[in-house]
């Protein structure tokens, strides 16, 4: 057995023979190349296992022997022959051979190199010295400081190892510390990631596999919301999501308008893509994420299939079967089949379920017939079916247009509409809604008024109030409700006659009233029959507030103390100078003269006054004084919303030219009764679900929105103008009252804001036509020359408050005044070239024998006609026994005639409290005929008891 050793090195590096001390290794000359050879980095020899060791008998200290029997030079294959080429060199050569053939082996096996090339040399060196003649045969390593020839019988072999028979161990990898030990290697990661995939793909497959087609939705069992008034008595229960309207069509029955404008809106890749859509999920996430507008990511399949197999709840369970059904449905039904049931399916508002449905309810109309214009309206309803119906929410009219538009540019950018088409295109306006459904009458108004303030103040929103169960109860008080009706009906409708006259059917009429002390709204009028004028004339906000807003102007001067232009302080007895058109004084940007609405010159006219007969060239220079911007801000602190169309800082903001609501304007004058408290407006009391679980409602708070002295100094100022100005119709209440009147431009409306210590009303009448839905002046409606505030909306204003609160005592005003707010002031500058008349009484109107006035009348006719809305006749249409004749007007003294006044005595409608004394030519702000209101002398008035006035 062989073990391999490794010698010493001498100082230059190489290896030592294992022989004899100072012995040379030189043996045949001839064979040395002149060179030394380069030592290896390590030699090894071999040796037998238990031979002899250095030093010991055999063992390489001792002289090797001739071929004769001399002892050899031991386990090195050192080997020293007497002749050449004898058996002796033969057995040497062999030997060394053997050496260098088992190093060269060992080498090998070391995977090392160098050791193995080594003793493959040695073995060939020793091969060719056997064979090639006279050499020494000798098999050892070149002595110490000897580099061995090149042709020597040397053998040697050269390991990469550390000379000790082993191979290098492998390095041990150092530890991660610090925070590398908590990130994942790349072998971790790309396992993980490979885990999540397969866990993806199974889960996928695992629900497909589970999730079945499930049978359709039934809709009938939905439930109905049922609605009560503050009593717990019954408004109406709303079946409207559960009896549905819907008339189902096949894709033929749909006009290829139709098909393409709702393809346009929710989604114009439906033929082209799969039932899931990856990126519009992403888009829908980020735009959301963002802030560019909520957004779904559902495809056409996806929205189906949540309209007509599942619920609407949004949950994860709810969107994996979506996920899944849409995948299978897509697979088992073709686009047509899919897009059929999306357009039967739909809701496009108006309780129309599916295109037929909303063909018939918008436009009147089959499916088949929809041209594009009106197919693109439709299709943009599906996005927001209330927000964009143009008729019920006119202030959404602008958001309704741009997304026509948006649907339009799809067509024509898919192919399906020629830009030639679309440039000539004028939006669509739907008629209005005509329901045959339990929510005639006043209950369809009032239920989607509630409903729009649940909405509105995130109570709950529509998909709860379409998923149904919940028991609303109203602050509504059905006797106060009862008696709004009956009010309009007896002062209004009542006295239309649409046949003969075709302005009575432009008619409309709104009405909220508002406890000041709560906020609560009690009653509220939304027009004639829900069934037939779907819009509600309470909550519509389209149409200008006129005067109603002046008293504002007046609240905001008091509040900020501001002065006149030549520094006189704003009381009630401040004088302006009210000349017709007037250019207002201090404001920079731009000339502004305002038309007083009589077009008459006054003079100087103090505030008070000023406000009894509307003159606007006096509220327009105090909206300068005050500063347009605080103005418009005391309205916002009273209760006017913010964002109410045309409020903006200007001077003519004194004239109303802003479209807000009628509850508004009364949340606002509720401000004004309640000492300059503001409490937000609330229509709801309790609500519960399914019987026992209670919704959580809004904290309600009561701030000071203005002074007390503001609110109350303006309460004074308006009580004036019952008692003496344009609405003495509203003394019929039978309390005292304070309120204004107000006339829209071009008479398309006119209004009577007031209000008692108790109760703060707003009734309008408005224009419309009932075919374009566009605003209309009411000259001529109910057969009076025009329709002023102070006849109808006060009239109707006076009965409804009397029977509102005929059960409860009379409450006065407890006014706190500004200071100085009696004391009359000297006047201020005016225009010498105005015509000044009596404390700013008109001077220029005459009555013409007849009654008919020249002039024109303002805000209740002060030039010509009865103050409280008499007719042109100066007091026989309206002032007398036209209006006056009725049994009630000429026998209850609050409605104005004495209590032994005849059929023929004057009314509230025209001879006003002066009925009984002077059958309807009382005082002359009562309707008389007297000269200062009439303009000259009244030949035609009442004929009661108390003789005809002059």
């Amino acid at each position: 057995m062989l073990r391999r050793i490794t010698p010493p090195r001498d100082p230059q590096g190489s290896a030592k023979g294992p022989g004899k001390p100072g012995q040379s290794g030189k043996s045949g000359q001839s064979g040395k190349s002149g060179q030394d050879a380069p030592a290896p980095e390590t030699t090894q020899v071999l040796r037998r296992v238990n031979a002899p060791r250095k030093g010991e008998p055999g063992g390489p200290g001792t002289a090797g022997t001739s071929a004769t029997g001399s002892p050899a030079s031991g386990p090195t294959g050192h080997t020293t022959g007497s002749r050449p080429g004898g058996p002796s060199a033969r057995a040497a050569g062999t030997a060394g051979a053997a050496a260098a053939g088992a190093l060269g082996a060992a080498g090998t096996a070391k995977a090392a190199g160098a050791a193995g090339a080594a003793g493959t040399a040695g073995a060939a060196t020793a091969a060719n010295g056997a064979a090639s003649g006279p050499r020494t045969g000798t098999g050892t390593g070149p002595t110490p400081g000897q580099t061995p020839p090149s042709g020597s019988d040397t053998s040697t072999g050269t390991g990469a190892d550390d000379g000790k028979g082993k191979g290098k161990k492998k390095a041990k990898k150092p530890k991660r510390t610090g925070w590398r030990r908590f990130v994942p290697t790349w072998k971790m990661t790309l396992g993980t990631f490979v885990f999540l995939v397969l866990a993806v793909i199974g889960l996928f497959f695992v629900g497909y596999s589970l999730v079945d087609i499930p049978p359709a939705n039934a809709l009938a069992t939905k439930q109905a919301n049922v609605y009560l008034y503050a009593d717990g008595s019954q408004i109406a229960r709303d079946t409207r999501d559960s009896q549905v309207n819907r008339e189902k069509v096949t894709l033929a029955e749909v006009s290829k308008d139709a098909q393409h404008a709702v393809l346009a809106a929710e989604d114009r890749d439906f033929y082209t893509e799969s039932a899931i859509d990856p990126k519009a999920m992403l888009r829908a996430a980020w735009n959301t994420a963002t802030g560019k507008g909520k957004q779904s990511g559902s495809t056409i399949t996806q929205q189906y299939v949540k309209n007509y197999y599942l619920a609407q709840e949004q949950t994860v369970t709810r969107k994996a079967k979506e996920f899944f059904i849409s995948i299978k449905l897509d697979r088992n039904k073709s686009k047509d089949e899919i897009l059929e049931g999306y357009l039967n399916t739909s809701y496009f508002g108006r309780n129309a379920y599916g295109i037929q449905a909303a063909a018939q309810a918008y436009y009147g109309r089959d499916a088949k017939d929809l041209d594009p214009a009106r197919a693109a309206y439709l299709a943009a309803l599906v996005n927001a079916p209330s927000e964009y119906d143009v008729v019920a929410h006119p202030e959404n009219r602008s958001a309704a247009v741009a997304r026509w538009n948006y649907v339009l540019d799809g067509m024509v950018k898919q192919g399906w509409l020629s830009q030639s088409e679309r440039t000539g295109m004028k939006f669509p306006m739907p008629k209005e809604q005509t329901l045959s459904t339990g929510m005639s009458g006043q209950r369809g108004y009032l239920v989607d008024a509630v409903k729009h303030y649940l909405i509105a103040n995130h109570i709950l929103d529509s998909d709860q109030l379409e998923a149904g169960g919940y028991r609303i109860t109203t602050t509504i008080q059905k006797g106060k409700q009862d008696a709004f009706v009956k009010a309009v009906n007896d002062q209004l409708v009542s006295k239309l006659d649409k046949k003969n006259n075709k302005v009575d059917s432009y008619v409309r009429a709104g009405g909220a009233s508002v406890d000041p002390k709560t906020g609560q709204v009690v009653a509220m009028y939304g027009g004639i029959d829900y069934v037939k004028q779907y819009t509600n004339g309470a909550t519509r906000g389209d149409f200008q507030v006129g005067s109603t807003f002046k008293p504002f102007v007046f609240t905001s001067a008091v509040q900020n103390g501001s002065t006149t232009q030549d520094g006189r302080r704003i009381t009630p007895n401040t004088q302006y100078d009210g000349t017709n058109e007037r250019p207002v004084q201090g404001w920079n940007g731009g000339a502004y003269a305002p038309q007083n609405e009589d077009q008459k010159s006054y003079g100087q006219i103090t505030v008070t006054k000023a406000t009894d007969l509307s003159v606007n060239a006096v509220y327009a220079q105090m909206a300068v004084d005050v500063g347009p911007s605080k103005v418009k801000q005391t309205a916002i602190d009273l209760g006017i919303p913010a964002d109410t169309p045309d409020l903006q800082p200007y001077p003519s903001i004194a004239l109303g030219p802003a479209t807000a609501s009628v509850l508004d304007m009364a949340e606002g004058y509720a401000t004004l009764a309640n000492h300059g408290k503001h409490g937000t407006y609330t229509m709801v009391k309790k609500i519960t679900r399914n019987g026992t679980d209670e919704i959580k409602l809004p904290d309600t708070s009561v701030k000071q929105a203005v002074s007390r002295a503001a609110a109350d100094t303006t309460t004074a100022m308006l009580k004036s103008v019952v008692q003496g100005g344009t609405a003495t119709a509203a003394q019929g209440a039978g309390r005292p009252a304070a309120g204004k009147t107000g006339t829209a431009e071009n008479d398309t409306a006119a209004w009577f804001a007031g209000y008692t210590p108790d109760l703060a009303t707003v009734v309008s009448v408005m224009g419309q036509d009932p075919v374009t839905a566009k605003h209309m002046p009411l000259y001529g409606a109910l057969g009076q020359a025009r329709m002023n505030g102070g006849g109808p909306p006060t009239q109707i204003w006076a009965q409804y408050t009397h029977d509102a609160l005929k059960n409860t005592p009379a409450s006065s005003f407890d006014l706190q005044l500004q200071e100085g707010a009696d004391q009359p002031q000297p006047p201020g500058p005016g225009d010498p070239s105005a015509s000044a008349g009596t404390d700013g009484s008109d001077t220029g109107g005459t009555t013409e024998p007849g009654g008919t006035p020249s002039g024109t009348p303002s805000d209740g006719g002060t030039t010509g006609t009865p103050a409280d809305g008499g007719a042109a006749t100066g007091g026989a249409a309206d002032g007398g026994a036209a209006t006056g004749g009725t049994a009630t007007g000429g026998t209850d003294p609050g409605d104005g005639g004495a209590a032994g006044g005849s059929p023929n005595g004057g009314a509230a409608a025209g001879g006003g409290q002066g009925g009984g004394q002077g059958g309807g030519g009382g005082t002359p702000a009562d309707g008389g005929g007297g000269a200062a209101a009439g303009g000259g002398t009244g030949t035609i008035a009442g004929t009661g008891p108390g003789g005809p006035g002059t």
